[in-house]
């Protein structure tokens, strides 16, 4: 049945495909770690099984046939990576536009930082969003972030400097037009 939540996609590399239960574990191991969420929302590292299977529950819940949240692992040796996102972004209190905007997104394990994987997966991520007729994206960093912001440049988003249009906080935007 978790195949009929999403596609699965593969990358040279890496297969992103819909998480499941028995992705709580790693869930719980990467967003426990405050270098991993000090720029995920309030930055608080989530440190019980509970809050993790909470978080694959959403991240389940978030799967259509266009956007979800997939789990990023290894190709041929199924070890996990992290996360990327394909998903409506939510607008700040007040803000308001004439259509959703769809966030791409990236959160990875630090034993997989540095090694290309982020945007290797975001990648996929845009080559799906373009397959299914989406016109535009958008990312958003912690303005402190320089990786992240890294990546969206390497993906060939633009920066398009500071906004609170989202999350109800001031965070760098960048867009791209597919």
């Amino acid at each position: 049945m978790t195949e009929d939540l999403g596609p699965t996609l593969l990358t040279e590399r890496l297969r992103l495909r819909v998480p499941t239960g028995a992705d709580t574990e790693f869930a719980q191991s990467m967003y426990s770690k405050p270098e991993v969420v000090r720029y995920i929302g309030a930055g608080e590292p989530e440190l019980s099984m509970e809050e993790a299977a909470a978080r694959i529950e959403r991240y389940r819940a978030r799967f259509g046939p266009l956007t979800g949240v997939w789990m990023v692992e290894g190709r041929e040796d199924r070890v996990p990576r992290g996360f990327v996102l394909l998903k409506p972004i939510p607008f700040s209190s007040g803000s308001t536009a004439e259509q959703e905007d769809i966030e791409i997104g990236w959160h990875l394990h630090p034993h997989a930082w540095g090694s290309g994987f982020a945007a290797e997966a975001a990648a996929a991520l845009l080559a799906h969003a373009e397959s299914q007729g989406l016109q535009r994206l958008v990312a958003v960093t912690h303005p402190d972030n320089d990786a992240s912001k890294a990546v969206a440049v390497r993906l060939g988003m633009t920066a398009a400097g500071l906004t609170t249009r989202y999350y109800d906080t001031t965070c760098e935007l960048f867009c791209l037009d597919l």
